[in-house]
């Protein structure tokens, strides 16, 4: 994909870019399967090309700060959970306030590999401050990092009491294949997870919590983790998954982050973030774009079909947008 590619707003596409029509889904549930396609996409160039090799980092070094000292958290203190809460905080402000700083205020990449050529919305009743990205900030730093530290403190507290099972570090190769092969199978439980939480929040009354979220029609990266608190508890209790499956500390420690910075990323309103010219790393998500736009459909994402399973997959195509069209003036006539 090259700057080139970037096309024109006119009166054909409501984008201003797109990826080719139509959108599919990961290869992992393709039939029949395709190997070498699915290996790559899992631990080729659909892992290291995109952020999630910057959240197993991340999750290695937090572990490293924190699992030499791990006695510290058997019980709740101030000290070490705010450490906790400083570390997620700057996490944010480096990735959404970086993020947003190159693509929105220093205009570094244009509107190359942008989806919508409108700007965030300022002046407006929707949000508390009048404006699109100091809501986001607010909603995103008070609410969404003080419930995902809550979560990690839980956990840290639970490592420490030996109140959960964990995994201890891979000193095999049979256990490194263990420990490597979680990494995905995480990301699949969080797209299923994903996808049955959103969906239950379009539902009356959770959806008057969610609309906070839905108020970002044209997304940026402070878009992705602007949730009502309620809509923060719920989205986060992915990790829980954790305390049935023995993993290791730094899987919990991945998995949070994947789930918090991949809202960021996911929610930049670009494709990628562009080198002369060519795509290293992938970051906004056309798929959940499309969802910000129509609303009734695509509540998960590409890692599993749940959307193509169960008839609310949004492909992209005109088509596509007069199915669900269709469906919201017939959802409509039923409430009248």
């Amino acid at each position: 994909m090259k700057i080139s590619d970037t096309q024109p707003l006119n009166e054909k596409t409501p984008w201003l870019w797109r990826p080719p029509l139509p959108i599919g889904n990961s290869p992992l549930f393709s039939w029949p399967p395709q190997m070498l396609r699915i290996l790559n996409h899992l631990f080729g160039r659909g892992f290291l090309g995109s952020p999630r090799l910057l959240y197993l980092g991340l999750a290695v070094a937090t572990w490293q700060m924190f699992g030499h000292r791990l006695e510290r958290s058997v019980e709740f203190d101030i000290g070490w959970i705010a450490q906790l809460y400083g570390i997620n905080l700057v996490a944010v402000l480096v990735v959404a306030g970086g993020l947003h700083l190159y693509f929105y205020t220093l205009k570094r990449q244009r509107l190359a590999l942008r989806f919508d050529a409108r700007e965030q919305q300022t002046n407006s009743p929707k949000f508390v401050t009048g404006d699109q990205v100091r809501d986001n900030m607010l909603w995103t730093c008070l609410s969404g990092v003080t419930i995902w530290t809550a979560f990690t403190a839980a956990f840290m507290w639970a490592y420490a009491n030996e109140l959960i099972p964990w995994l201890e570090w891979p000193d095999s190769p049979l256990a490194v294949a263990w420990f490597i092969v979680l990494l995905p199978l995480l990301g699949l439980w969080e797209s299923a997870h994903f996808y049955f939480i959103h969906r239950l929040l379009h539902y009356k009354p959770l959806y008057r919590w969610h609309v906070l979220h839905h108020h970002n029609i044209n997304v940026g990266p402070w878009s992705g983790l602007a949730m009502h608190p309620l809509e923060h508890v719920l989205y986060f209790s992915t990790i829980l998954i954790h305390l049935v499956l023995a993993t290791h500390p730094v899987h919990m420690f991945f998995h949070l982050y994947a789930t918090a910075l991949g809202a960021v990323t996911s929610h930049t309103g670009y494709a990628a973030v562009l080198a002369r010219d060519h795509k290293p790393i992938s970051l906004g998500d056309f798929h959940h774009q499309l969802h910000h736009r129509y609303f009734d459909c695509n509540y998960g994402n590409t890692e599993v079909p749940l959307d193509k399973w169960f008839g609310t997959f949004h492909d992209g195509t005109a088509q596509a947008t007069a199915h669900v069209r269709q469906f919201q003036s017939q959802k409509r006539g039923r409430r009248m």
